[in-house]
């Protein structure tokens, strides 16, 4: 007798894999154990080769709400299999799962319960990318997600374009086949980036819920990184321009003008910054492709799309891509994609004395700071440590900025570590500013190097000034006179300290640690074996 489905069932999941055997079943019981308010589980197996598909025939065989669908030929992609899924499901609503991703316990029920409530067609919750093996978790657009909401219409949220996920989303079936909202077939990388435009431009009913509903698991030391991490080959940078342009196009041709606006300001304050701060990690080819690519991408762009925010960082960086024919000026740009931006020197004038980006580059004004608040200014800091056994000593250095930081009275800077695995925070002190004759203002503060124990930690600063406004900025790692060399310390505490001060892709000051003689050992010989490794591959 075939299993009846309990009243409240109503939620299809839809999960895909191709070759995860080490994950899918992982994916498909956190699903299951949704409870019942999921109908049914569709694994669809894009023709796997490693065991996958037997291990979910294993696991339909034991639960009757697991149904499996094989694809008799790899598609390239994630946008078939899930168009293979909205073509099998058979309740009122479906969602998307990865293979190597997990629903938290309660994420079904409290997207469903919006859902039912608000009678709305999309359904939206908190994703946290977790990050492995340290089990860090970070927000997914955390700021979209602090407070329930609904919406009659996207537009009504235009920031909702920065949530490209599709997986952390609630959809009702017939809406989706309705509008015939699919995925692009075949290998198309981004493909979540032109279904949530689809959606978007349809214009649904919006429920957004707090509640965190999609763990996304991020393995950067897997052998295969995924799509969105493996951005070392210009192919990828293709990619994501071309999802950005197809997800632009969609909304404005649904006219939907407002989020499609929105769509092209996301891509400058997200993608473009992300990938402008790796540019110092790529070689020269890379370098010039990327730079004539996002340069013709960019020439699309229309003068509105430049005027809205002019002080932005992705705009200005933007609009020096597209004013300089050849790569230029890698390393400030790097500090002006960073998050927190910084605008470090020089700091040119035209002619007229009008602040501008360079002698040679006039024509990028950067007058609009003049005017701007000054808590919302890209401010630069330098930053040095000086390992030394006992108390360490961290050395700060603010710029100003075309006078701004001197008309607004800089008083002190507040001084936190923070461990990048756990989150926590340590060693917080409030450093007086002290002017310098050369324009700038410089702090010093104790290190305790040994209070801060193993880990990876990242410095975070707060500039305080004389009328109660402050900045949160992060500080540009100073590399000279071997400061980012790896030292060993002396330490009461732990016998001994691996100490490496170093720069992040964004060129932020960033602190390793490793405590006592096995901590140090293990770090070694991990080295060790990345040498060996480099070696052998040559």
């Amino acid at each position: 007798m075939p299993l009846q489905p309990h009243p409240s069932a109503d939620v299809s999941v839809v999960v895909i894999g191709y070759n995860d055997a080490a994950h899918i079943a992982d994916a498909v019981r956190s699903a299951l154990a949704q409870g019942p308010s999921v109908s049914e589980v569709v694994a669809v197996d894009d023709c796997s080769t490693d065991g996958t598909s037997e291990l979910l025939d294993r696991l339909a065989a034991a639960e009757p709400r697991v149904r499996v669908i094989r694809r008799e030929e790899n598609s390239g992609g994630c946008g078939t299999p899930r168009n293979t899924g909205i073509d099998a499901v058979t309740t009122s609503y479906v969602m998307f799962l990865d293979s190597d991703d997990v629903l938290p316990p309660g994420a079904v029920d409290a997207l469903l319960g919006a859902a039912r409530e608000e009678r709305a067609e999309v359904v939206s919750g908190l994703c946290v990318r977790r990050e492995l093996p340290s089990g860090r978790e970070v927000p997914w657009q955390g700021k979209l997600y602090a407070e329930g909401a609904v919406l009659a219409h996207p537009a009504h949220l235009p920031r909702l374009v920065h949530d490209t996920l599709c997986v952390n989303k609630l959809y009702r079936t017939d809406f989706l086949r309705e509008h015939a909202i699919r995925f692009p077939e075949g290998r198309f990388p981004y493909e979540d980036f032109v279904f949530t435009a689809r959606v978007l431009a349809a214009g649904p009913r919006m429920a957004l819920v707090p509640d965190q509903v999609y763990v996304w698991n991020v393995r950067r030391s897997a052998g295969q990184l995924s799509i969105s991490l493996d951005r070392s080959d210009i192919e990828n940078w293709h990619a994501r321009t071309e999802a950005s342009r197809s997800a632009y196009d969609i909304l404005l041709n649904a006219g939907q003008k407002k989020l499609a606006r929105a769509a092209r300001a996301k891509f400058l304050d997200h993608e473009l910054r992300m990938y402008a701060r790796e540019l110092g990690l790529r070689d020269a080819e890379y370098r010039r492709a990327w730079w004539d690519h996002t340069r013709e991408y960019l020439g699309e762009y229309d003068a509105a799309d430049w005027a809205v925010n002019p002080t932005a960082s992705g705009r200005l960086l933007g609009r020096v891509i597209l004013a300089s024919p050849e790569p230029r000026d890698l390393a400030r740009l790097k500090e002006l994609a960073a998050r927190p931006s910084r605008l470090c020197p020089p700091y040119a004038r035209d002619k007229d004395g009008a602040p501008v980006w360079a002698d040679d580059l006039p024509q990028i004004s950067l007058e609009p700071y003049l005017v701007r608040p000054v808590h919302v200014l890209p401010l630069p800091v330098d930053a040095e440590l000086r390992p030394h056994a006992g108390t360490s000593l961290l050395r700060l250095r603010l710029h100003d900025l075309y006078g701004r930081v001197a008309s607004a009275g800089p008083e002190a800077l507040e001084v936190e570590w923070r461990h990048r695995e756990g989150g926590r925070t340590l060693q917080h002190a409030a450093v007086p500013l002290t002017p310098s004759e050369d324009g700038t203002w410089s702090a010093e503060t104790a290190v305790e190097l040994a209070g801060l124990g193993a880990g990876t930690w990242d410095l975070r600063l707060r500039v305080r000034f004389t009328d109660g406004a402050s900045r949160e900025v992060t500080a540009h790692a100073h590399s000279g006179s071997g400061l980012l060399r790896r030292r060993v310390v002396p330490s009461v505490r732990h016998g001994v300290l691996l100490v490496q001060p170093y720069a992040t892709h964004s060129g932020a000051l960033a602190l390793r640690l490793a405590a006592g003689l096995s901590g140090v050992t293990s770090v070694l010989r991990g080295r060790l074996r990345r040498l060996l490794h480099r070696a052998a591959s040559r």
